[in-house]
């Protein structure tokens, strides 16, 4: 019983975590789409935005489904990678390469978010907390998709426009 408990500590401490990353996030994402020059990179960014809304209304459905009170705790990890994004856009503001550079701050946070959402998929299947499980396969899914299709729009055009321009 001691395992669950410590199991589950570890595991609301990382939701907090999460939690106040997608805040962060959503803060991050219009200031990143404006500072786009493709107009494919800042329609992804838009996108992004509306799908990280939902995945916070789902984190507070997870704190709900485990009888918690949504809550974040200040996650120094995705400050770190948001810093580094906010400093691309004043190095490189107006320069061939920025879009390249604010596709990469954007994978890092989707890499980030990628592994939390599947560490706390894992501890939630293992605690049986069956309603978070789906809930954070869906966000998990969204955030391979978000990665998959940045992928591709950096080796389609955004990477080349850095290179050639």
């Amino acid at each position: 019983m001691a395992k669950d408990k410590e199991l589950r500590g570890l595991f609301l401490d990382t939701l907090k975590d999460i939690y106040f990353a997608e805040k962060k996030i959503l803060s991050a994402l219009p200031k990143m789409a404006k500072a786009a020059q493709s107009p494919k990179l800042r329609a992804a960014f838009e996108k992004h935005m509306g799908e990280t809304d939902q995945q916070v209304e789902r984190l507070d459905q997870v704190f709900a489904s485990i009888n918690e009170s949504p809550k974040g705790k200040t996650c120094d990890a995705i400050m770190g990678i948001l810093e580094e994004g906010k400093e691309i856009m004043d190095e490189y503001k107006g320069m061939p390469a920025l879009d390249a550079g604010l596709l990469a701050a954007a994978q890092a946070v989707e890499h980030y978010e990628i592994s939390r959402y599947g560490t706390l998929k894992t501890w939630a299947n293992e605690l049986g907390f069956k309603d978070a499980v789906k809930l954070l396969e869906a966000t998990l899914k969204e955030e391979k998709n978000t990665d998959s299709a940045l992928s591709q729009l950096a080796e389609s055009e955004v990477n080349r426009h850095a290179e050639t321009a």
